[in-house]
């Protein structure tokens, strides 16, 4: 299959300096299209999409697709790594934050689950649901409050 060229435009200039301010970090669309309103830059939601699937398809930002609820997460990755290279993910069932992990005891999990049960974890795909520490306070503090009498 032959790669798409490259057609260097502006924003996709903008776009790339951004994500190199933010390597290995998980990005939505919308996130950057706030960065980019806050410093009084106007780039369009559809055009940075754009952009970003154009990147996707090159190779230079990776796309994560949580489920049918989230938007897209996108990650800029500066180096070469392994395709097998373990990526989890955590979203929060309150308020939807989703936090990127890289960690060696959940390889362990995974590698767990292929010796003792022949299954294979798909690792970019991987979502544990919980509470992030924000919400988990909130719950704690409203399970903590003397009821009204």
């Amino acid at each position: 299959m032959e790669k798409k060229s490259k057609y260097n435009t502006r924003q996709r200039d903008l776009l790339i300096d951004y994500l190199k301010t933010v390597p290995h970090t998980h990005v939505t669309a919308g996130d950057i299209h706030e960065h980019f309103k806050s410093i009084g830059i106007n780039i369009g939601v559809s055009t940075i999409y754009r952009q970003l699937e154009r990147l996707v398809d090159e190779g230079t930002v990776k796309k994560f697709t949580i489920d049918s609820t989230s938007p897209a997460c996108f990650e800029y990755d500066d180096s070469i790594e392994e395709e097998n290279t373990s990526c989890f993910h955590c979203k929060c069932v309150d308020c939807g934050k989703l936090i990127h992990l890289k960690c060696e005891e959940i390889k362990e999990i995974s590698t767990h689950l292929y010796k003792v049960h022949n299954f294979t974890m798909m690792a970019g795909r991987t979502v544990f649901y919980g509470l992030c520490d924000k919400c988990a306070k909130k719950t704690e503090n409203a399970e903590n409050k003397p009821e009204a009498q």
